[in-house]
C-alpha cells in the first residue's frame, strides 16, 4: 500500500515537471493608462531614474534600498537595489527617444537571477498621452515550474497597474 502510494505521487511530480517544460521559453506583460499631460512631462519622469523612483511600485514598498548609478538621466542611467522584501537587482536605460519612448535592462540578482527589459512607449492622445509599460523576457525551467502555480501576468501586472497610477497622479499634478 505504501509502495503503491509513493509511486502515485512520484508519477503526479514527474508529469507536474514534464507539464512545466512545456510552458512558454518568453513571457510578456503589459499594462496601459491614459494620462491627462504632453508626452515631454510623462517622458521627463520615465527616463531620469531619479523622477522613475518617485512613482515606482517596488520603490514604495521598500524605499530607500537602492544606489544611483554616476548618470541619473537617459541612455547609460542607472539605478541598483538590495532589498530583504524585494531581493536585489539593477536597472540601467538602455535607449530613449524623447517624449516617445524608454528602454530599460532589468538584471536581477536575488531571489533568482534574471535579465528582462521594460519598454515605456508614449502616444500623443489630443490632450493627454496614451502610456504602456511592458516587460518582457526568457522564462527558464524555474520561472516555467512557478507559473504552474503563480500568474506572472498578475503578480507583476497589479504592480504595473499601481505604478502607472502613481505616474498619472504625478504627472497630472498642478
Amino acid at each position: 500500500m505504501l509502495k503503491s502510494l509513493a509511486l502515485v505521487i512520484l508519477a503526479a511530480l514527474l508529469l507536474l515537471l514534464a507539464y512545466a517544460a512545456t510552458r512558454p521559453d518568453t513571457f510578456s506583460i503589459a499594462r496601459s493608462t491614459r494620462i491627462q499631460a504632453p508626452p515631454e512631462r510623462v517622458w521627463a519622469l520615465i527616463q531620469d531614474l531619479k523622477g522613475f523612483n518617485r512613482w515606482n511600485p517596488w520603490e514604495r514598498k521598500d524605499p530607500g534600498k537602492g544606489q544611483y548609478g554616476a548618470t541619473t538621466a537617459g541612455p547609460g542611467a542607472s539605478y541598483a537595489w538590495a532589498s530583504d522584501k524585494l531581493g536585489a537587482g539593477s536597472m540601467t536605460v538602455t535607449a530613449a527617444t524623447p517624449a516617445k519612448q524608454v528602454t530599460l535592462r532589468l538584471d536581477f540578482v536575488a531571489p533568482m537571477k534574471a535579465t528582462h527589459i521594460a519598454e515605456f512607449t508614449l502616444q500623443p492622445d489630443g490632450t493627454a498621452t496614451q502610456v504602456t509599460w511592458a516587460m518582457s523576457g526568457q522564462n527558464n525551467y524555474v520561472s516555467k515550474l512557478m507559473q504552474v502555480f503563480f500568474s506572472m501576468d498578475r503578480m507583476v501586472g497589479d504592480d504595473f497597474a499601481a505604478g502607472l497610477a502613481n505616474l498619472k497622479a504625478l504627472a497630472e499634478a498642478p
